[in-house]
């Protein structure tokens, strides 16, 4: 496909590549369908057009039909170049088709599977509006009654390498995710349902590998639009879940899922304490030795920064051998974030919990070192300040040690 140039009026506006479906909006151009609903989707209030910036006040999309049979033809002419023949688009689905479908299948319990198999399908589409017409027919209730009610019936479904069983919740599950949920259905589930919620965290506890990483995800995405009770109620167990899901690295998705689901709850109420008690500062740290990846070396920095807010977080690092080293050792090493929180992380530690033993240990494990490096190197005149103020607050203790090099020595602040 390199050997050969596409005309220009083939390729959609906003993704540049060859269009598959390519229909018209109010202002005469032309894009594919499924980046043009991507783009109306996404925006936030009145809709434009990407190319022309004007206002859309009819966001309908009228199929090109003579755009599409010409570039059927030309890549029909040029497949000896290696163009593949695009094929003819489905149909757009309907709300009524899935209303149908739904009434069914609650009419006859029997016909639920079929109904999973057909949602699956249309979420495999990959189209905006099919996710939409989804939502707006009620399938998102369909799918939260079959997961909360845990149907363990096994159902046959294809994947990448072949078929596999699994149960009929659990492919609710899946697809309740792969909806992409608009965030205005889950407020409305988050503030209406908290049976969903709570078996949501019943998975994460006896679920499958699969199963937990999505129903993290799933919580990730319910509690970034909670309001601020909510957040404030979350219970224990929903922190001694997430810590363990971290702890078993279901997969990189769902820790990043798990940070972040930390990250929006640890700044509420007591949920610090409950995360600690949770043993999230260990496993944490754990996540620091063991991982290079820079947003999760920021994410668990972050929580870890919350955390450490609190007395029982700092004593849950200081218990943890590598706690002060590897918190140390990102400084510089990950990102301009990761080295604010981790020079807090370490100030925190030097004001409210300097015992002669942690000083000592600061000492050992490099901490003081990076700290005048910090003095001498870094450009942020905030995280310079920071470790001149540790620096001098404990001078008596660290200046003029003899595991301190020279050249770093001479810069200890007076």
């Amino acid at each position: 496909m390199d050997e050969i140039e596409i005309p220009t009026h083939f390729l959609c506006p906003i993704s540049l590549q060859l269009m598959r479906d390519p229909v018209t909006i109010s202002t005469g151009i032309s894009y594919d369908r499924d980046s043009i609903e991507k783009w109306l989707y996404s925006c936030k209030s009145k809709a434009i057009c990407p190319v022309t910036k004007q206002a859309l006040h009819d966001s309908g999309l009228t199929p090109n039909h003579t755009l599409r049979r010409l570039i059927q033809t030309w890549c029909t002419l040029n497949v000896s170049h290696g163009i593949q023949i695009i094929p003819a688009p489905n149909p757009p689905i309907h709300n009524t088709q899935i209303a149908k479908l739904l009434n069914d299948a609650m009419k006859l319990p029997e016909t639920r599977f079929k109904c999973l198999a057909t949602l699956r399908s249309i979420t495999l589409e990959e189209g905006e509006r099919n996710r939409s017409c989804m939502e707006a027919s009620g399938a998102v209730e369909f799918l939260v009654s079959i997961i909360k009610g845990d149907d363990s019936t096994l159902l046959q479904v294809e994947n990448n390498k072949g078929w596999e069983f699994i149960k009929a919740s659990d492919e609710a599950l899946s697809i309740f995710y792969d909806i992409k949920v608009s965030k205005s259905c889950l407020r409305s589930i988050i503030s209406n349902d908290e049976v969903f919620v709570a078996y949501l965290v019943q998975v994460l506890e006896n679920g499958n590998h699969k199963s937990r990483a999505f129903a993290t995800m799933i919580l990730k995405d319910l509690f970034q639009v909670a309001d601020p009770t909510q957040l404030i109620n979350v219970k224990s167990e929903l922190f001694a879940q997430l810590v363990r899901a971290l702890s078993d690295e279901i997969s990189q998705q769902a820790t990043k899922a798990a940070l972040k689901l930390l990250v929006e709850l640890c700044p509420w109420g007591r949920n610090r304490i409950k995360a600690v008690e949770g043993g999230a500062v260990f496993v944490l740290i754990e996540l620091l030795l063991g991982t290079s990846e820079t947003r999760a070396s920021e994410l668990a920095l972050i929580v870890l920064g919350h955390l450490c807010g609190c007395a029982e977080g700092r004593a849950e690092l200081l218990k943890h051998g590598a706690g002060l080293a590897i918190v140390s050792k990102k400084i510089f090493r990950v990102s301009h974030g990761a080295s604010n929180i981790a020079v807090r992380i370490i100030s925190s530690i030097s004001k409210f919990s300097a015992t002669s033993r942690v000083l000592q240990e600061m000492l050992e494990v490099g901490v003081v070192r990076k700290l005048i490096l910090v003095v001498k190197v870094d450009s942020n005149s905030k995280r310079k300040a920071r470790a001149r103020e540790m620096l001098k607050l404990h001078s008596r203790v660290w200046r003029n040690p003899a595991c301190i090099p020279c050249d770093l020595l001479s810069s200890y602040p007076s």
